[in-house]
């Protein structure tokens, strides 16, 4: 008889914080000289990105000047992606516009490499601009282990994701391929709920030090060479509540699991 591997999709426990542990106040005072970036790719986000940019520079920076810098990385947008979220209070930058001698190549992997390559902050936050229900959260959350917390690098972020009425179905490359492949090849990093979060933050000296792949595969290459090159003891990851956004129809979703793939 042919058995198949038991594996495990749990892992090695990772450090674990809840969102509502982190008050804005409270993470200003513990940033001390430190500096904060956050940088958010877009592409053909135009209905989406105003109220994500208004909302950190109402109140996390305006209010309490906690974030020191917030760039949007437009990605070869055809809308009105750098219009709205200039107007809405960011700093807009064309990816094509920043080392075009690298290539006008487009992709997430490529916005977040540049997003680094601008940002003369000591700690970086990502964030997508796909969230409709945006609150600050999604800042705080990645940001509050970092400022707390001098021996953590990487954090990232895990959410429900909603795609039915009674608030499950969502993550689906994540359930079906991520988890599957690190429990089998990674099993050290099992622990992670939501290995391909787009909801994260990291120490730039660091993230300095790691390639990025150019697409899709970004989220989880970071996450593998920062935990291979610096140990899975300075990862953390925070519960970010629920987050809605677009859900990608699944003739999508197999060019995507292959990219990260």
């Amino acid at each position: 008889m042919i058995r198949a591997p038991h594996v495990s999709l749990q892992g090695q426990p990772i450090p674990t914080f809840n969102y509502r542990q982190f008050v804005a106040a409270a993470l200003f005072e513990a940033k001390g000289d430190a500096t904060v970036t956050v940088a958010i790719p877009a592409k053909n986000e135009a209905a989406t990105i105003g109220p994500i940019v208004s909302e950190i520079r109402r109140e996390l920076m305006n209010t309490l000047n906690l974030i020191d810098e917030l760039l949007v990385i437009d990605d070869h947008s055809s809308d009105d992606t750098s219009a709205v979220a200039r107007s809405a209070g960011a700093q807009v930058l064309r990816s094509s516009d920043v080392l075009p001698n690298h290539g006008q190549r487009g992709g997430k992997g490529v916005a977040l490499w540049k997003s680094l390559h601008v940002s003369s902050s000591d700690i970086i936050c990502w964030c997508d601009a796909d969230i409709r229900n945006y609150d600050n959260r999604f800042i705080l959350g990645p940001l509050g282990p970092l400022l707390l917390d001098p021996s953590i690098g990487f954090t990232k972020g895990f959410y429900q994701r909603p795609l039915r009425h009674d608030g499950e179905g969502g993550g689906r490359v994540t359930e079906l391929m991520a988890r599957p492949l690190i429990a089998n090849l990674f099993p050290h990093l099992g622990g992670l709920k939501q290995p391909l979060s787009g909801e994260y933050a990291g120490r730039t000296s660091l993230l300095r030090q790691l390639p990025f792949s150019s697409g899709y595969g970004v989220d989880l290459g970071l996450l593998l060479d920062m935990s291979h090159q610096f140990g899975t003891e300075i990862l953390a990851q925070v519960d970010l509540g629920a987050r809605i956004h677009r859900n990608r129809p699944l003739g999508e979703l197999g060019p995507q699991s292959a990219a990260i793939l």
